[in-house]
């Protein structure tokens, strides 16, 4: 196209009109498909992608919920890179980082990752490293007290952190202080914790019958093949079994509750209950309903709490899905001084849900957002992959993602008034504020 055409291209185009909407129809995603290791580990490749990169997700049992005492999943994990039989530390980062790669691990309550990025002709180079950290790691003495000191700083830090306090506070309440998903880290717990239990945590839970690994980018059957040579042999399973957490939900009984904080000039405030996760029928629905309450910037909370009253700088909620529970939740900062009116409206909202039916306009609106936010997420084969694990965690198939979009789009005013009707009782809600109230 030469200069002059796009010249009257641009004269033709009349800026005083909108460009024409138009709403998402279908999305296509490529599905992951399934092949096994000699050893019978599951690895689900997304092949996809013009770049000669590839992502290898590790993905193990071995977050919060399966740990025998706090700090022992997230130690484990963080400390993969620290040492192994063969290398230390620094040759680790050395050998990752001369081939242009990055190593990525993570925890969560229910699970822990290892991921690597690497460009497929350094794949052979970069995977050994993997492997080793996978297989050998020690948790070198020196580096652990060096790994707690700088945790424990950071912890003494945020608990003088009202968000922080309403956080740990929160869900001590919804699920018990002795429920997997309610128990917090204390400060005596950094003088607890010691290798050993490191050691003993890492051989029970990173290994093969404990392991599933997600492949995205362009992938060919040599990336199998390599998988299978490094990681596909019996010499990393375990013959223990996984703690079976059988601990019940209790929910505290007093609904409104205070962490006092004498020098707070901002109040946290945390409004919720615990609910389900994604494999529950009306999830997706409340999805919808939550995206209209607070889960966006165009939030009736932030609407209201943000822009019209100015109580503060941003306001959310949002819902949870964890492997074995869910939770709904609502939090925010304020000042002090309207920690109260704040949560007057957060209510007035929620019972506007209860009472009004959403108008068209507002409901058509929310859906044309989650629909590109959906469509937004599975740009890529690195998105798809993440997409990918959201159902494998749960053992849902794709079907999931075609009910969801079919749900965004069918769901009623009518229904969402129901749905909140339903879950959306102030009564059942726990209500706490940290600082002053």
């Amino acid at each position: 196209m030469t200069d002059r055409t796009l010249i009257e291209l641009r004269m033709t185009i009349d800026r005083t009109l909108s460009p024409s909407f138009k709403t998402v129809e279908k999305i296509e995603m490529i599905r992951a498909t399934e092949k096994r290791l000699n050893n019978n580990i599951p690895v689900y490749s997304i092949n996809a992608g013009t770049q000669e990169l590839i992502k290898i997700e590790f993905l193990f049992d071995a977050g919060m919920f399966q740990q025998e005492m706090p700090l022992q999943a997230t130690s484990v994990n963080s400390m993969l890179e620290e040492g192994t039989s063969k290398m230390n530390a620094a040759q680790i980062a050395d050998a990752v980082d001369f081939y242009g790669a990055f190593l990525e691990v993570g925890v969560s309550q229910d699970n822990a990752s290892v991921v690597l990025y690497t460009l497929n002709k350094h794949l052979k180079a970069t995977i050994s490293v993997v492997e080793d950290v996978i297989k050998n790691a020690t948790f070198p003495e020196e580096e652990l007290v060096t790994h707690l000191t700088n945790k424990k700083q950071k912890f003494d830090v945020n608990n003088q952190k009202v968000a922080t306090l309403a956080r740990k506070r929160f869900t001590e309440l919804i699920f018990g202080s002795k429920h997997p998903y309610g128990i917090n880290v204390q400060a005596s717990d950094f003088e607890k914790i010691n290798r050993g239990h490191l050691d003993s945590f890492y051989k029970s839970y990173y290994c093969s019958n404990r392991c599933k690994i997600i492949l995205a980018g362009k992938i060919d059957e040599d990336v199998f093949q390599l998988l299978n040579d490094y990681f596909g042999g019996n010499d990393w399973s375990t013959d223990k079994k996984s703690i079976s957490n059988t601990v019940q939900v209790v929910t505290e009984k007093e609904r409104e509750q205070l962490v006092y904080k004498e020098d707070a000039l901002q109040s946290a405030i945390r409004i919720g209950k615990v609910l389900f996760n994604k494999t529950h029928t009306d999830f997706q629905s409340l999805q919808v309903l939550n995206t209209i309450y607070g889960g966006y910037f165009g939030s009736r909370l932030m609407s209201n709490i943000r822009e019209d009253k100015g109580y503060t700088y941003g306001i959310g909620s949002g819902i949870a899905s964890l492997q074995n529970s869910g939770y709904f939740f609502i939090s925010t900062e304020v000042g002090v001084d309207v920690c109260k009116n704040a949560i007057k409206e957060i209510y007035f909202e929620m019972d506007r849900l209860r009472t009004e039916l959403i108008p068209e306009n507002e409901l058509q609106l929310v859906k044309n957002y989650l629909l590109g936010t959906f469509l937004r997420s599975v740009d890529g084969p690195f998105a798809m992959a993440e997409r990918f694990k959201g159902i494998l965690e749960y053992n849902l198939s794709y079907d999931y993602f075609d009910n969801y979009i079919a749900t965004i789009k069918s769901v009623s005013a009518s229904q969402l008034r129901d749905l909140a009707t339903t879950y959306f009782d102030k009564e059942s809600m726990i209500e706490l504020v940290a600082g002053k109230k």
